[in-house]
């Protein structure tokens, strides 16, 4: 056996002792079996080869894999490895380098090197290969379940055992080599290599008739305080939701539903953001997602307990907060413990995968290319800036209408930017605001003049869009032309 990290081996180790299993190992390993008080035979005793090259070679032999690989039921198989002296070996534990860790400590590129793994991996690959026979134990995540068949088996595996511990292994051996080749790739993508741990099944997909799995670290994000199972869904609304409210550093209330914001608004004091963040559409929030950059405090958390939703997320939540949002017990209630730190999206299509880095390019004052006559007042470009943040995360083509660092309405999922803009200013009319005097975000270029001079009707006094139409002086004409302000940013974000 050959054993190679000593966390929560013990109880194994003197189990397999107990049912007059022999070790095998090398190194620091064998040092640690015997100061359980085990005997261990050294690797190199049975190859006749020390650890050479700096520990670089030490299993790698013929009568280590050779017993590993021998297939008990064949004659020929049995008959050379009593010919050469190879004993068979029934169990084999690696835990690998770790390569990961190594690449994450931002350690020099020789000592990264040193932590690709070869004979472990070359273990692990032998072994699962003759599951017939071998028992692969590829990672500490099988310690447990070993354990449990030593409890309740005794040193006695069953086939269906050995096949589940060598899909395990090759699920480690895959995620490690991918892990090395991304490393090597350095970015450039010349091919695809992802894999996920961790799986977490969930009720259903995005609907009832749809099988859905989350494959992730979710609790390395969050911390879930209360509430019921989260649904597949309740994971995209709870991305878009982080991904929106990054964007901002003064404190911010956000309500979204189905991936868009229908509500946000930035102030001073926590309670008034959510009181205008819901003012934005009472209505959409129901049942939705609710996210904020602040800690909750009481005040805050009596009025959000009188709606339903389905998600909270924040930093933290005050002691009388908590109380009073946990008075429903299906709200699931989370505490962001840190950011996505991912920089590329996924998402399969027409039988392979599309990939792509994430939007993460929020708009500075420094960004914004006044081109019309008019150019926008101090709080004008806080309103743009803010609407701009959100109709980066909405769903194409949008448009968002905005004032005083509130969201007055939006239009989204449109195939017209027209249709997006009418669709905004007929639900803030709808809701009792006043459109004179706020401003308009677009997710991408105006192809015609119509929007803005609709959106001057509606009493919008200043543009924020990337520019890039061969008609862009058209509307920038029709600003001059009515006292509107335009900016340009020269960034689209589309988001479909």
């Amino acid at each position: 056996m050959s054993v190679y990290h000593k966390d929560g081996l013990d109880e194994i180790l003197l189990k397999l002792h107990e049912s007059g299993v022999s070790f095998l190992s090398t190194g620091g390993t064998r040092q640690f079996i015997e100061e359980l008080g085990l005997p261990c035979s050294a690797v190199e005793d049975l190859t006749g080869f020390p650890s050479i090259l700096g520990g670089r070679v030490k299993t790698l032999h013929p009568k280590v894999f050779g017993g590993i690989l021998a297939r008990r039921g064949l004659a020929g198989d049995r008959h050379q490895c009593d010919e050469y002296d190879i004993p068979e070996i029934d169990l084999v534990i690696v835990d690998l380098y770790p390569f990961e860790d190594t690449v994450a400590s931002g350690a020099p590129a020789e000592d990264i090197i040193e932590k690709i793994d070869i004979g472990g991996i070359s273990l692990i690959r032998a072994a699962a290969k003759n599951f017939q026979d071998v028992v692969i134990v590829a990672s500490k995540a099988q310690y447990a379940p070993l354990l449990n068949i030593l409890n309740e088996q005794g040193a006695q595996t069953t086939l269906e055992d050995r096949q589940w511990f060598a899909k395990e292994a090759f699920a480690v051996s895959s995620h490690y080599d991918s892990s090395i080749f991304n490393w090597f790739d350095n970015g450039e993508g010349s091919a695809f290599r992802q894999t996920g741990d961790n799986v977490k099944g969930l009720r259903y997909g995005e609907n009832p008739h749809q099988q859905g799995s989350f494959y992730g670290r979710f609790d390395e994000l969050f911390e879930q305080l209360q509430g019921k199972e989260i649904s597949y869904n309740n994971l995209l609304d709870i991305e878009a939701a982080v991904n929106l409210i990054a964007d901002f550093d003064e404190t911010t209330f956000a309500i979204l539903k189905h991936n868009n914001a229908c509500g946000v608004a930035s102030r001073p004091a926590l309670l008034d953001a959510w009181k205008d963040a819901l003012a934005g559409d009472p209505v959409s929030a129901f049942g939705g997602v609710l996210v904020t950059n602040t800690v909750v405090d009481q005040a805050t958390a009596e009025a959000i307990n009188t709606i339903f939703f389905e998600v909270i997320i924040a930093p933290d939540y005050d002691v009388e907060a908590l109380k009073i949002l946990t008075s429903k017990k299906n709200r699931i209630i989370l505490i962001q413990k840190g950011p996505v730190t991912t920089t590329k999206q996924f998402r399969s299509m027409l039988n392979g995968v599309l990939v792509q880095d994430r939007d993460l390019k929020t708009e500075t004052p420094d960004d914004l290319r006044p081109v019309t006559q008019v150019e926008p007042t101090a709080a004008q470009i806080d309103d743009l800036l803010f609407a701009n943040k959100l109709v980066k995360h909405s769903k194409s083509n949008a448009i968002v209408l905005a004032k005083n660092k509130q969201l007055c309405a939006s239009g989204v999922g449109q195939t017209s930017r027209v249709d997006a803009l009418k669709q905004a200013i007929e639900k803030a009319g709808s809701f009792g605001f006043q459109l004179d005097g706020t401003v308009m975000a677009s997710d991408a270029f105006f192809p015609f003049p119509d929007c803005v001079e609709i959106a001057d009707k509606a009493g919008v006094k200043a543009v924020i869009h990337p520019g890039g139409s061969i008609n862009d002086q058209k509307s920038i004409d029709y600003c001059n032309e009515h006292g509107l302000a335009m900016v340009m940013t020269g960034y689209r974000h589309f988001k479909h």
